[in-house]
């Protein structure tokens, strides 16, 4: 980084590194991507792994797999769920499919949205025999509890099994 002006403003002093171009990026025109930001991928791309971005590259890279992202979370909170103890509900659909797992969240819910958003992400609209268990984890004197879950996704058609 031995040009130190900015690649968007043309402004001396830039001090940080475009993650993608490796061009300089002052603070003012940086685009800062959170670690957090796509936490329910499994396997996050070499292009989404930088925190910081110049307008350009996070526009053309980063802008469009966001909207992916949250598009396929919406779907995820879409997702049908069947626990195992409604098998009398899902008892005519195949189980063909290999069961997705999650393991090691914090609370029960989010298992369920992680379960949901790999269902939706494999263009599923259901997920049958789904087991949530939670499994104490000891401390020294502090106590707290992981979350682990398993389903089988499932491509919902009958109008009885959709919700309305």
């Amino acid at each position: 980084m031995e040009n130190n002006v900015c690649c968007s403003c043309q402004k001396p002093k830039a001090t940080l590194e475009c993650g993608h171009c490796k061009s300089a990026v002052c603070k003012n025109c940086a685009q800062f991507l959170e670690k957090d930001t796509f936490s329910f991928l499994q396997v996050l791309s070499e292009e989404l792994s930088h925190s910081t971005y110049c307008g350009a590259c996070y526009d053309n890279h980063v802008a469009p797999q966001l909207a992916d992202y949250s598009e396929t979370m919406e779907e995820a909170k879409n997702v049908a769920v069947f626990f195992k103890t409604q098998t009398k509900e899902t008892r005519l659909l195949k189980r063909k499919e290999k069961p997705f797992k999650v393991k090691d969240c914090p609370d029960r819910e989010e298992t369920l949205l992680r379960l949901a958003f790999l269902a939706a992400k494999a263009k599923f609209n259901g997920l049958i025999d789904v087991d949530i268990q939670s499994e104490k984890v000891l401390q020294g004197r502090y106590q707290s509890t992981k979350w682990s879950g398993t389903g089988i996704p499932v491509q919902l058609e009958s109008k009885r099994l959709l919700p309305k």
